[in-house]
């Protein structure tokens, strides 16, 4: 099951990003004492007493604004609040209780959801500054007096918070059901592909509200295996709004990237590999996703005998970091080769969980060291002593060595291929960690 979402909602300027940033435990957030300053990044894990959630750093909500980018951020924080199960409503003790948060606690009261509100900005110790008490009267229950400079008070937030997480899920997902996320920008085709394989393909058992507001969690089989199909579903399109728009399409992406076993890229075939594509495929990839790679729309495309090579070679250079991802041309509208992502899926699946015993991989390691030696610096070669496998779902390799430094990253990736080129791993990433052993030996 997925982890509970906890978002942070409140009026501009009342330090949700340094609580943000307190309660992960990094800096993840710019935090500047200016309304609506842009984050570099909204989303995080955090952990308390052994559960762990995402957390949801939001734009200042201003009820009332004709400023275009406030009433977005708003939009965004609405968005939040209904994919959330829990929120912390940050107030600041320093303004007061203002008519803004009785506006935003009016907002979040009908949303239905479980609500902790935060007073924050109570640096001083040993005593309760008595203003706290007036924030009664927005009807969300006590108040919890917090300092997100100093940390005081974010125990016993962290513990209401935790009263209202969905309880964990005793039983486990069963291991055959392979849950596949559609991502990509808007407008991409990716609602428009969900719908194509239930509407065609599925033994419906359930509809389950997924994690964002317009996703849907869609259970099905068919003669290939069992799927979840976990969709993305698109942003509420704006005139080329700024990069919000992105940062919020890029936490729903990471959101059910984090929950996938395959993620399915959608390229519009029009369009070729936008900037933005280039983002969502780089957060599978960086999660250690399968990944397949699908050009949407092809139906669409003007078509020679060349076509498609051409298209391939684009996205090859564009996505030069994923050419271990297979490419598959579709079309949603028409249902052109669909059912083929099923055996696509299906392989990259068990290439990511490929397990190959120790000695073979020494065999390849032996043979690819003799072809091409190990590089040398200042007189000292590396010498490469032996590879497991740690890990699946992306395999992890681990390498011994003398000398990590000596580990020139052209020479990881040569071993890669080698490995790649004896094993395949199509469709999954492969990690390498490079260890040193403690030997003195020159």
């Amino acid at each position: 099951m997925s982890k509970p979402l906890v978002a942070i909602v409140g009026r501009p300027n009342v330090g949700k990003s340094m609580l943000f940033n307190k309660l992960t435990g990094q800096r993840l957030s710019i935090v500047e004492d200016t309304p609506g300053v842009t984050r570099d990044r909204l989303y995080a894990q955090a952990e308390w007493r052994s559960r762990t959630f995402d957390l949801v750093d939001t734009g200042g909500i201003e009820p009332s604004t004709d400023n275009q980018i406030l009433t977005f951020m708003r939009e965004q924080a609405e968005i939040a609040i209904s994919t959330a199960d829990v929120i912390i409503f940050v107030c600041d003790i320093k303004t007061g209780m203002t008519a803004a948060d009785q506006e935003v606690a009016g907002m979040l009261q009908r949303s239905k959801k479980p609500v902790v509100l935060a007073v924050n900005k109570m640096d001083a110790t040993g005593h309760t500054n008595p203003d706290i008490y007036e924030f009664y009267n927005l009807g969300l229950g006590d108040p919890y007096p917090v300092s997100a400079v100093h940390g005081h008070g974010t125990g016993d937030l962290l513990d209401a918070c935790f009263e209202h997480f969905p309880p964990e899920e005793e039983e486990e997902e069963e291991d055959d059901v392979v849950k596949v996320a559609i991502i990509g920008k808007p407008n991409v085709g990716k609602s428009s592909l969900t719908n194509r394989i239930l509407g065609e393909e599925r033994v419906i058992v359930s509809d389950v509200a997924g994690t964002t507001r317009d996703a849907v969690d869609s259970y099905f089989e068919n003669e290939t295996g069992k799927y979840l199909i976990i969709d993305t579903a698109g942003m509420r399109k704006k005139s080329k709004v700024d990069d919000r728009v992105e940062k919020f399409s890029v936490l729903r992406a990471t959101m059910a990237i984090e929950r996938s076993d395959v993620c399915l890229i959608l390229i519009d075939a029009n369009e070729g590999v936008t900037e933005q594509d280039t983002k969502v495929a780089g957060l599978a990839h960086e999660a250690g996703k399968a990944c397949i790679i699908v050009v949407n729309k092809w139906d669409a495309v003007e078509k020679d005998d060349k076509t498609m090579k051409r298209m391939e070679e684009d996205i090859r250079r564009d996505l030069a970091y994923m050419t271990y991802a297979p490419i598959v041309f579709i079309s949603a509208l028409t249902g052109q080769r669909v059912t083929k992502l099923f055996d696509v899926i299906q392989a990259v699946v068990n290439q990511a969980a490929m397990r190959i015993p120790t000695g073979v991989l020494n065999s390849v390691l032996a043979d690819a060291t003799t072809r091409v030696q190990p590089p040398t610096d200042k007189g000292r070669r590396l010498k490469i002593y032996y590879m497991t496998q740690v890990g699946v779902k992306p395999p992890h390799f681990v390498i011994f060595c003398n000398d990590a430094r000596l580990f020139h990253f052209s020479y990881q990736r040569y071993i890669e291929n080698q490995i790649r080129s004896t094993f395949g791993l199509v469709g999954t990433p492969v990690q390498i960690t490079v260890r040193q052993k403690g030997d003195k030996e020159e």
